[in-house]
């Protein structure tokens, strides 16, 4: 790759990215539409047991970014011999992650729930969500490798293919085992749990079967599993774990938030579920250009010229904040047709108009903030990152606590903190990258 940070060379690598998460987030969007048609119960336990998923997966999520890190490094350095053992030592520490993963799922998800979950109904078909979607971690956590390897080197198209598999084997199995369609039995939320998960496991097995077709097995000395190499392995970890944590923390308030909105009742739990789904579609460009901005920062400045990353963190703010704002827009102009997509419930999507409105603001917001913070990641100063988080989310819950605690606010209220953590986001990152401690960080 080319010292090359125009908008073209970004929407190159960005793209690929974006569709692939289109592919990906169409299992949720799938998921909360056709539970939205079985009712307020299974969808709100739908929200609760995933986003009890998500809080693991996106701890695996984290040392996946660490390692797209080194190798997005490695590869502007020009060593190619090291992206392999950097891939490999990965396996080594991501392996017995999903085995500690499933068994924390397997053993504390039904005592947590209960602990957590007010209602009888939704606890309930919470820890029956879980029990299906607990296996679908081990398929997860190798697609996070290989997504972490094909960003690292700017081969993102794969990304887009294998998602799209997945996504279109999960809509097919939705509708088979939600409804019992094709002879296949109705299973409800069971129905939807085990369709991601086999939907996962298809996904793996493609891009296992990718990688040895291109061959980029031996041109990058993957699954060699040559010498441990303590020191390498220290050195992924030293990066790594301070982005697990920040994923665990981020993730674990979001599970928070919802378990305050499940104290407003059952329809509110629905409403954010809804809400929630339609977030992540707002969130999918600007996912895709962080992703983007965190291996091109780490790119740049392993060929030496990080004089070039606020020049491209800039433009790739312009380019995400103009992708989401289309989206926005879209949101606003026809919120009852986009609401339609997740239930014909009218009560529920009037109750879900507002929200709708607040989450469209703050996706702005988070669009600059996602970027700055992806391109502190990128610099390699993962701890920084960490504490930048933890302020954040610090006042995040807070504010949670207090607007619905405390003040008894409503669902739309409660939905502002998401604007309050894109502006303190975007602030944080920003200053950090001005200071300009990172530019010798060595990884």
């Amino acid at each position: 790759m080319s010292i090359n940070i125009s908008y073209t060379r970004i929407w190159n690598i960005a793209y690929p990215i974006i569709l692939g998460s289109v592919a990906q987030n169409l299992i949720n969007v799938t998921d909360t539409a056709f539970l939205g048609r079985v009712g307020e119960i299974e969808l709100g336990a739908s929200a609760l047991g995933g986003m009890f998923y998500l809080i693991l997966f996106t701890v695996a999520m984290g040392f996946g970014t660490g390692t797209q890190i080194i190798i997005s490094r490695r590869f502007g350095e020009g060593r190619t011999e090291q992206i392999g053992k950097t891939f490999d030592h990965a396996i080594y520490f991501m392996a017995p992650l999903a085995v500690a993963s499933f068994l924390v799922m397997l053993w504390a998800a039904d005592p947590i729930l209960r602990y957590v979950v007010g209602s009888d109904q939704v606890y309930d078909a919470s820890v029956r969500f879980v029990n299906y979607r607990m296996y679908g971690i081990f398929f997860a956590v190798g697609q996070i490798l290989y997504r972490a390897f094909y960003i690292g080197i700017a081969q993102t198209q794969i990304i887009t293919w294998s998602t799209l598999i997945m996504a279109s084997v999960n809509i097919f199995l939705d509708y088979a085992l939600i409804f019992g369609n094709f002879g296949f039995p109705e299973m409800g939320v069971e129905g939807a749990a085990l369709a991601s998960t086999l939907a996962e496991m298809i996904t793996f097995v493609y891009l296992m079967l990718y990688v040895r077709y291109k061959r980029h097995h031996k041109e990058y000395g993957l699954y060699q599993f040559k010498k441990f190499n303590s020191q390498l392995f220290k050195r992924n970890s030293k990066l790594s774990v301070p982005i697990m944590v920040q994923n665990f923390f981020s993730f674990g308030v979001w599970f928070t938030f919802f378990l305050f909105v499940e104290k407003l009742g059952e329809q509110a739990l629905a409403v954010s579920n809804i809400i929630r789904s339609v977030y992540i579609v707002l969130m999918i460009p600007i996912w895709g250009f962080a992703s983007a901005a965190n291996s091109m920062v780490s790119y740049l400045i392993g060929m030496k010229h990080p004089e070039k990353i606020f020049l491209l963190l800039r433009r790739i703010e312009i380019m995400a904040i103009a992708g989401v704002a289309l989206l926005v827009t879209a949101s606003l102009v026809f919120p009852r047709s986009i609401l339609m997509i997740y239930t014909n419930d009218v009560n529920l999507i009037s109750q879900s108009i507002s929200p709708l409105k607040v989450i469209g603001i703050s996706a702005i917001f988070l669009a600059s903030g996602n970027i700055l913070f992806n391109g502190v990641m990128g610099t390699g100063k993962t701890n920084v990152s960490f504490l930048i988080e933890a302020v954040v989310l610090t006042v995040y819950v807070g504010y949670v606590f207090v607007v619905v605690h405390l003040l008894h606010a409503n669902v739309t209220v409660a939905w502002t903190t998401e604007i309050l953590y894109g502006i303190i986001l975007t602030g944080l990152s920003y200053l950090y990258l001005k200071k300009g401690n990172w530019i010798k960080k060595s990884i």
